[in-house]
């Protein structure tokens, strides 16, 4: 199960919503070990694609120097679908190099607000999808 903060939780779809209709990616970085989301980094989706992501290859160097640095780890991998719902296709899964890591989708197919934004979260480990419940909290116990 995931457990994340509304604030965090916020973040992530107002992110999403910002870059539509790119898709838009980041990471939730926490203490190594904790499986407890707490920095929210944003990052450049390199492709500028709405059917496509790619972190730049820099920046994904230069946060895992920063988050080794901090004694973190990606706790939260997480990017946006605009046209199809939020589940991991072919490609998510093949770039899903962190198996502790909760890989979350935010699907932003219903752009008028007429709908909620789905948002789902998977443990994607040695390309088995496996979908998690997600509980949002105020604040972390």
């Amino acid at each position: 199960m995931l457990t994340l903060t509304q604030d965090l939780h916020d973040r992530i779809v107002a992110h999403a919503r910002q870059d539509h209709p790119d898709e838009a990616c980041g990471v939730v970085a926490g203490p190594a070990g904790s499986d407890r989301p707490e920095r929210f980094i944003p990052m450049l989706n390199a492709a500028r694609s709405p059917t496509f992501y790619e972190f730049d290859s820099a920046d994904l160097l230069a946060l895992y120097r920063e988050m080794d640095d901090r004694d973190e780890e990606p706790v939260i991998v997480y990017h946006s679908h605009t046209a199809t719902e939020a589940y991991p296709s072919r490609t998510d899964v093949g770039y899903a190099g962190e198996p502790g890591a909760h890989y979350v989708l935010v699907s932003t197919a219903d752009t008028d607000d007429a709908g909620p934004f789905q948002f789902r979260s998977f443990r994607i480990v040695d390309g088995e999808i496996t979908e998690e419940e997600v509980r949002i909290v105020e604040a972390y116990a």
